[in-house]
């Protein structure tokens, strides 16, 4: 069973829980963390979401995505699901981005590192596959109903931050 924190809107969190499936009580908000991995060649790495998954099943996503458990920050989140999903250490700080949305907040991450296929240890129950893929294809991707359709204007974002941002969120732990 998954726990999440609860925030107020101010991003503070309240000393009460949920359980994963359960409705985000009103004006409270939870944590979720993605992360954009990006060769240095300038693609990101994509996945495919599992047929069987619940919400956006067998549709493409950015890298890594998932809530922060309870007493878990956005960043030990992002650390967390990237090496449970793609089986990938990384070492990130502070979000590039972060989107408020209906039921909470969401911190982008973004990684600029070389990743070879022997390094991908895929979680087969999230995860069906993996490939690199630059922002023309995935908003081609969005347009065709292929990948979970994100505003377009986010996806570009993300490239463009992936280069305007502090130099520390580039180093990687092996």
């Amino acid at each position: 069973m998954e726990i999440f924190d609860l925030y107020t809107a101010e991003r503070e969190r309240t000393g009460r829980t949920m359980v994963r499936g359960e409705k985000t009580p009103e004006g409270l908000y939870r944590l979720v963390a993605h992360v954009c991995v990006f060769s240095p060649e300038g693609k990101m790495l994509i996945q495919r979401r599992q047929p069987f998954k619940r919400g956006w099943s067998g549709l493409w996503d950015v890298s890594v995505g998932g809530h922060a458990d309870a007493g878990e920050s956005s960043a030990a989140a992002a650390r967390r699901e990237t090496w449970e999903e793609l089986g990938l250490r990384i070492a990130i700080e502070r979000p590039v981005l972060t989107i408020h949305w209906e039921h909470g907040f969401d911190d982008f991450y973004t990684v600029v590192r070389e990743v070879g296929e022997d390094e991908i240890r895929l979680q087969t129950e999230e995860v069906a596959e993996v490939r690199w893929a630059g922002p023309e294809e995935i908003l081609d991707m969005i347009d065709g109903g292929s990948f979970i359709p994100y505003e377009k204007s986010l996806i570009s974002l993300l490239f463009f931050l992936k280069d305007h941002r502090s130099a520390h969120t580039r180093a990687d732990e092996r």
